[in-house]
């Protein structure tokens, strides 16, 4: 196994009044109603709280897990002890989602704090698209990485999270899922994914030429969890041993609960334990279970380091995913997923639950407003007392929520966007733009778009439909031909396009 990847030679030593003082932030606040969203103004300024620091930070990101598919979220047929744990001690936002419901576009948002169409980041695979990247005899190794190449050149043109921690002194280790080449290029100081073949279990391709290639998932970093937590064992050793300690940053993002569903047996277990469970759920709910554990090992670790009262642990799902149990794949050994979840525009693969657990700040609470993953960035930044006032950030600061000092906004607009896995030209958003969507209230609108005579992107919707989520969670309704509800409609299409229209 190739050993962890660790920038060993830059040492972070911060002054000793930063490590000490108490500071007074005025962090900023994005305004209500999703109009901040919707034009991008600055934010207006939030009450002052105190803050101690250094404040490190622990971001745990789920790959593939639909939101109602954790114990704390009132599924009791799946086995999450850990992550029940940590929501029984946060702030709960029960109505977070992501933008996109697929990986990539989701995790550069959560690195951002930026939507797919400002990123850039819209897609899974860059132009020619992975089937002619993969299975074309003509694309070498090198070729292959010289097209993956382009596009991981624009999260180096971003600010990041990484980034902006480490130039406060922060050492930022990136493990799991990454998909923008190497763990540099998103400003993480220490990291496992290079954009190498890594010859382990999981992230390596095989391209119709013979040339082994890193898929582009995250290479090695998906070996985290599934195989090992030593890299993070290591690099906890390295920040706590140093003669001033960094404050540090570490992005958790296993490969799990993602397919393949291969936990081990005790795992299993475990799942056929809860009862009612099904038997194209087993091995996916396995896989929860499996994840949940390595949520615990983390959190002990971070524990018996002393570490605990001065870790922030923040918690979010890339995109939801759902057994079909009409879906078995012969070829793979597994189900795949609902057409409702991963890809769609539905709850099922873009709502998650968002926690923000700081012990002595953060209050146990749930909150029931939608809330976004564009918020978790500012949000962290006013937990790390770090200045966003030169950053244009979409996302609503949610720190003074999770302390309890003010109440979440319930006339607040989310926003999002779907498009196809392969871009066909890039800074192109408009010209694959699949889906749009937005939620205020109970109410949440889907826009799709067709380009020229081809209908909408898989088939989802054909014309607009407006679902009331609260009452109707499986988007099963269409209440958009109702004139009773023709205001709301309007209404979320004037939002909608005022946040961005590609048109």
């Amino acid at each position: 196994m190739r050993a962890l990847q660790m920038n060993g030679d830059r040492s972070y030593c911060l002054p000793s009044f930063f490590r000490t003082a108490v500071f007074v932030l005025a962090a900023s606040l994005g305004t209500t109603g999703g109009s901040a969203e919707a034009t991008g103004a600055p934010a207006a300024a939030d009450p002052p709280a105190e803050v101690v620091f250094p404040v490190n930070v622990v971001l745990i990101v789920s790959d593939d897990q639909t939101y109602t598919d954790f114990g704390f979220m009132g599924n009791e047929r799946v086995h999450t002890p850990n992550l029940d744990e940590l929501a029984s001690q946060s702030a709960r936002f029960t109505h977070g989602y992501v933008p996109s419901s697929v990986c990539r576009p989701s995790l550069a948002t959560i690195l951002t704090g930026l939507y797919p169409h400002q990123h850039g980041v819209f897609f899974n695979h860059p132009p020619p698209g992975f089937a002619e990247l993969a299975k074309s005899p003509e694309i070498t190794g090198a070729q292959f990485d010289a097209y993956r190449g382009e596009a991981e050149s624009l999260i180096r043109a971003i600010p990041t999270l990484p980034r902006i921690l480490a130039e406060r002194g922060y050492r930022c280790l990136q493990t799991g899922k990454f998909w923008e080449g190497h763990y540099r290029n998103a400003g993480f100081t220490d990291g496992m994914t290079t954009a190498k073949p890594s010859g382990g279990k999981y992230g390596d391709l095989t391209l119709a030429s013979g040339d082994a290639v890193a898929h582009g998932n995250g290479d090695h970093g998906l070996a985290i969890g599934r195989e090992t937590m030593q890299p993070i064992e290591t690099f906890l050793d390295q920040v706590t041993s140093e003669a001033s300690p960094s404050p540090f940053l570490i992005w958790y993002a296993p490969f799990l609960p993602h397919v393949p569903h291969d936990s081990p047996d005790r795992f299993v277990r475990l799942a056929k334990s809860k009862a009612g469970v099904l038997p194209h759920e087993l091995p996916y709910f396995a896989s929860i279970a499996q994840f949940d554990e390595t949520v615990g090992r983390l959190r002990s670790s971070i524990a018996r380091r002393g570490l605990a009262d001065t870790t922030l642990f923040a918690f979010v799902v890339d995109n939801g995913w759902q057994p079909d149990a009409s879906k078995f794949r012969q070829d793979k050994d597994e189900w795949d997923h609902t057409d409702n979840s991963k890809r769609a525009p539905f709850d099922a693969g873009l709502r998650t639950p968002m926690l923000f657990h700081f012990p002595g700040q953060t209050a146990s609470a749930t909150h029931h407003e939608p809330v976004s993953s564009i918020d978790i960035l500012p949000t962290i930044l006013a937990a790390t007392g770090t200045d966003r006032r030169n950053l244009s950030l979409p996302g609503v600061n949610l720190w003074p929520v999770a302390i309890g000092q003010s109440e979440s906004d319930d006339n607040r607009a989310v926003f999002g966007e779907l498009y196809p896995g392969d871009a066909r030209e890039l800074g192109n958003p408009e010209q694959d733009i699949a889906y749009r969507w937005v939620r205020r209230g109970r109410y949440k609108l889907i826009v799709p778009h067709q380009h020229g005579s081809n209908p909408p992107w898989r088939g989802f919707l054909q014309s607009p439909a407006l679902f009331d989520v609260l009452t109707d969670p499986d988007e099963l309704r269409d209440l958009s031909d109702r004139s009773e509800f023709r205001k709301i409609r309007e209404e979320l299409r004037g939002l909608l396009d005022r946040w961005w229209d590609p048109n």
